[in-house]
């Protein structure tokens, strides 16, 4: 009936995201003139209710309580860009490797974005490239995104792509990418495609038989990786003793033969 320290609230009302679809929680805080707590997750439980895992601050929680909710609207944003970017990656694959490519998985944090797909070979580094740019080249395009409430049965005939193995309600929601992606999808996303600013990927891998995954980053973070790889690049080039870095490749290359 009441929390004093820990727990989880039943709100009837929320604009908290919870934990679904691969996309993790919003975080931030509820509030009235009695009480102050933080929310640092939030699930789904059996029937649907959103769980709401607080730590009180200030005050009791008590059961019939009303309260403001805020959001992390920073890590909101954050993981929209992330989010919708994986819409755009998994077009853009289909593009460049073929329409074999199927979501098997996925994950979107803050920080960054995951999506295990369906292929039968590691991908090269010239068809990765080639991904990368066509997702750059979208975002500066700056496609509109449109976000529709269908019934299942409108919703397939829109050719919007759905994950075959997900139990869908009686209506879904849409995202559409300007002409470029349609899928089912419930997360948050942003409302243009400009808003992921860039994107980079960061790696390519394996995660079991004919399963790959691609890992993402994108508007200061994308760019924060991009600096890292620079200062790396400039490291070796100041151990190499040398001008700049477009030296760096024969140096390496005479330095093996010589070897």
């Amino acid at each position: 009936e009441e929390i004093t320290d820990e727990g989880d609230v039943v709100l009837e009302h929320s604009c908290f995201y919870a934990t679904s679809g691969g996309q993790i929680a919003d975080t931030g805080i509820l509030y009235n003139d009695n009480v102050k707590a933080d929310v640092s997750d939030v699930n789904k439980a059996p029937n649907g209710e959103f769980m709401h895992h607080v730590k009180v601050n200030e005050g009791v929680i008590r059961e019939g309580d009303t309260f403001k909710l805020e959001i992390n609207e920073v890590e909101r944003l954050m993981i929209k860009a992330n989010h919708s970017s994986l819409h755009l990656l998994q077009a853009a694959l289909k593009k460049v490797l073929g329409n074999h490519i199927a979501q098997a998985g996925s994950y979107v944090c803050k920080d960054y974005a995951r999506f295990d797909f369906s292929h039968f070979e590691k991908i090269s580094d010239e068809d990765l490239h080639k991904v990368e740019a066509l997702v750059n080249e979208w975002i500066c395009e700056e496609l509109p995104v449109v976000t529709e409430v269908l019934s299942v049965e409108d919703a397939k005939k829109t050719d919007a792509i759905a994950l075959f193995d997900e139990k869908y309600g009686d209506y879904v929601r849409v995202v559409s990418m300007g002409s470029v992606s349609k899928e089912f999808c419930g997360g948050t996303h942003v409302d243009n495609t400009s808003k992921l600013g860039s994107f980079k990927i960061v790696s390519e891998e394996s995660v079991g038989s004919g399963i790959r995954r691609i890992e993402v980053k994108t508007k200061l973070k994308a760019y924060e990786q991009a600096m890292d790889y620079e200062n790396k690049l400039n490291s070796i080039k100041t151990e190499l003793k040398l001008k700049n870095v477009d030296q760096v490749f024969d140096k390496v290359v005479g330095l093996k033969n010589e070897l």
